[in-house]
């Protein structure tokens, strides 16, 4: 395994110096739709799910979602590709127009847009809908080249990446010094010529060179065979879950490994890992940090749903995380939160919330927060401050801090974040988060619970979770005194 090269502090300076970088991002551009609903029966006609709609996202994909990639980690994406005269061209263009950090270069061809369709519901994609046909898709100007410091080129073979394309991108990078990285698609990488990177992933190594890519042993050898059989100066596979492989032409194969984080959906991924690439390498990084940045970046992004995007503030989090346990790394303050919460909600999670003191963790305290994660896709647990602890139970309390109480209770399975409040009541924080459920112990009435009234009118719904009888901070504070 290679020796990592991109620690904290040189992933903020990376990203300092990737910002308002010009990166080319040329080839085939589609319009990504999601539609996101609720499945509660399986139709009578066939045996298949019906799928009630709620909400439809569209966004640009494929190089577009290079470009949009380029844009939110700070550098100055500029699009060039071609999409139909047609509503969805146009609707793809308005969405490029509306992102401020990517320049468009886009025209309409004489090829109909591509429109991809993906159908989810509780975060799962139930189908996808390709409306395509072949043309030509290809850049009718290479004007996007004009002073950029990076160049990538995103190959899905649908005609946009034609042999003009690539040669007016390796002319402009011979008299800039840009690197030119490829996405490829086929099995002849050799037509992409002499770029710097070849990026394909473990199936499309397999593809191009007849190998089979299972083992380190496996990769090695398919991309010697790869190198010996292009022009490329350097080939990069990514391996999902295995992380990255690097092999330079004359030198050695390196791997790096993944970054364990929860998958979601690994749609763009790719295009994420093609733009920080395309960022570090333009920013003058070594090729070894810069295949480190563009795991960070895959592995933030592969959390999310659909054809996301990443922020610096993200992969930041994401470093610390690494180096923190997972009981720090769940605890966070109330806007970093409501970020991660419209993360969530955007994958079609529910989320639940409750809150107390959890002085003294006990057998009640477990069970109380395993039945109210029972309820809910992810849960958030709102601690009192020590102040407040003390203006509601007296002097003497907390037994233990904050500091503390938040990392124990990080520490269980059922928690998913933790965040703190000093207010009377919780009510700020609800109505900040709008969890879909609340939950309260059922010493509770549902109408005395406070916020419950706010969740139930925005479509959520109050929960009372059973206390296991005999267990509560002031028993055990009593007993330890006796003892």
């Amino acid at each position: 395994m290679a020796e990592r090269t991109l620690d904290l502090g040189q992933l903020q300076a990376l990203l300092e110096r990737v910002r308002g970088l010009k990166v080319a991002c040329v080839g085939d551009l589609m319009l990504d739709r999601y539609v996101y609903g609720e499945v509660s029966r399986i139709s009578p006609e066939a045996p298949i799910p019906v799928l009630r709609a709620r909400r439809t996202v569209a966004m640009a994909g494929a190089v577009g979602n290079v470009a949009r990639n380029v844009g939110s980690l700070g550098g100055a994406a500029r699009l060039g590709a071609a999409v139909g005269d047609d509503p969805a061209g146009a609707e793809l263009r308005a969405l490029i127009a509306a992102d401020e950090g990517v320049e468009s270069f886009v025209a309409a061809g004489p090829a109909p847009t591509i429109v991809k369709t993906r159908y989810v519901s509780a975060g799962q994609q139930l189908l996808r809908l390709d409306d395509e046909v072949a043309g030509d898709r290809s850049l009718s100007s290479a004007a996007v080249f004009d002073g950029a410091a990076s160049i990538l080129i995103s190959d899905y073979a649908k005609g946009g990446v034609t042999a003009t394309v690539l040669e007016d991108a390796l002319t402009a990078a011979r008299a800039t010094g840009a690197p030119v990285i490829v996405d490829p698609k086929g099995n002849d990488f050799a037509r992409y010529g002499a770029v710097d990177v070849i990026k394909p992933n473990a199936s499309e190594l397999a593809g191009a060179t007849g190998l089979p890519v299972e083992t380190d042993a496996d990769v090695e050898a398919a991309l010697k065979a790869l190198l010996a059989a292009t022009t490329a100066k350097a080939i990069i596979v990514t391996r999902a879950g295995k992380g990255m492989s690097l092999m330079r032409r004359g030198g050695a194969v390196k791997h790096f490994p993944g970054r364990a984080r929860e998958v979601f959906d690994v749609s763009g991924a790719g295009d994420t890992g093609l733009a920080a690439l395309g960022l570090a390498l333009g920013a003058g990084a070594a090729l070894e940090a810069a295949v480190e940045f563009a795991i960070l970046a895959s592995g933030v992004v592969v959390g999310k749903a659909g054809t996301a995007v990443v922020t610096p503030a993200e992969l930041i989090d994401a470093e610390m995380s690494q180096h923190a346990s997972g009981a720090h790394a769940k605890v966070m303050p109330l806007e970093e939160l409501a970020h991660v919460i419209e993360g969530w909600r955007r994958q079609g999670l529910k989320v639940g919330f409750t809150n107390g003191c959890f002085d003294i963790l006990h057998r009640g305290h477990v069970a109380y927060l395993a039945q109210a994660r029972s309820w809910c896709d992810r849960l958030v647990v709102a601690l009192n401050t020590d102040a407040s602890v003390r203006r509601l139970k007296g002097e003497g309390r907390p037994i233990n801090d904050l500091d503390s109480r938040a990392v124990v209770i990080g520490g269980l399975q059922s928690v998913d974040r933790v965040t703190s409040f000093d207010d009377p009541t919780p009510i700020a924080l609800i109505e900040r988060l709008r969890p879909d459920v609340l939950i309260k112990g059922a010493d509770y009435t549902r109408e005395g619970v406070v916020g419950g009234d706010l969740v139930e009118s925005w479509g959520g719904e109050v929960k009372l979770a059973t206390f296991e009888d005999g267990y509560s901070t002031t028993r055990t504070i009593e007993k330890m005194k006796a003892d």
